[in-house]
């Protein structure tokens, strides 16, 4: 009991100094550009959930130390929490463009980084898929939000595609199954980082942005609808698989 109280002390002091990072990020950012109250107070709303949901995550897991690619991710958590304070502030003002986009270059080149760490050093567990799982779609959700400031709310479809994604399994549990590996599902995630980054960037033209996140939205449409189509004939074939008997024993408990 003992040692594992030592563990979770340890867990909790990485996710402890994750925090202090974001804020100290925080406070550079507020000092070179002049953040406003909106991308402070988002910012700080960032830092303090990402840390209290990760703590908790820890102590459920029960992991013995934190592991150099969950670092790797806590970085690049930190670096999506001032990307989201960029964002919230450029509602109030306009920061440039420059500082958030170099912010999320670096977390989306830094997403290929974790996963070789821990498959290098044995260090691979579910909670820290989950977590750059959630990093990921989090940074796409507040990319989203920044691009739909140039092309309308239905760039949003993007960022929550995902979230709806989840509601809907609550209420359709067949969407929970899992799905086997896909090379096109990597690969249709990874574009949306970039073509939100390019648009973002405004480096092109507007149509060409323009088609750029149209590309983007396609191809995630494309990856969902695909997945939602096998998991569906996958739950029908699941039940016509079992025998009658089967089900209803499941059915009455037994």
């Amino acid at each position: 009991m003992a040692l594992n109280n030592t563990f979770d002390a340890r867990l909790q002091q990485e996710t402890a100094v994750g925090a202090g990072v974001q804020i100290l990020l925080l406070a550079l950012l507020g000092s070179a550009i002049g953040m406003g109250p909106a991308g402070w107070l988002t910012g700080l709303a960032f830092a303090f959930a990402t840390w209290a949901v990760l703590s908790r995550a820890l102590h459920r897991s029960r992991l013995s130390s934190f592991g150099p690619a969950n670092r790797v991710t806590l970085g690049r958590a930190t670096l999506v929490g001032g990307v989201t304070a960029l964002v919230a502030d450029s509602f109030e003002s306009s920061p440039p463009v420059t500082l958030l986009v170099g912010l999320t270059a670096v977390a989306l080149i830094l997403d290929g980084v974790d996963g070789k760490v821990a498959r290098r050093t044995g260090t691979s567990s579910a909670l820290g898929a989950r977590f750059d799982m959630e990093v990921d779609a989090f940074l796409i959700l507040v990319l989203s939000v920044y691009v739909s400031m140039q092309f309308g709310p239905w760039v949003l479809l993007i960022g929550g595609m995902r979230y709806g994604f989840v509601a809907a399994a609550r209420v359709a549990p067949w969407l929970n199954a899992p799905l086997p590996p896909s090379f096109a599902r990597k690969t249709v995630a990874a574009l949306q980082g970039i073509c939100l980054l390019l648009a973002g960037a405004e480096l092109l033209p507007r149509a060409a942005n323009l088609t750029v996140v149209l590309l983007a939205l396609g191809s995630l449409v494309w990856s969902f609808g695909r997945d939602v189509l096998w998991l569906w004939r996958n739950s029908r074939t699941t039940v016509a698989e079992v025998p009658a008997e089967h089900m209803v024993l499941e059915l009455a408990g037994r």
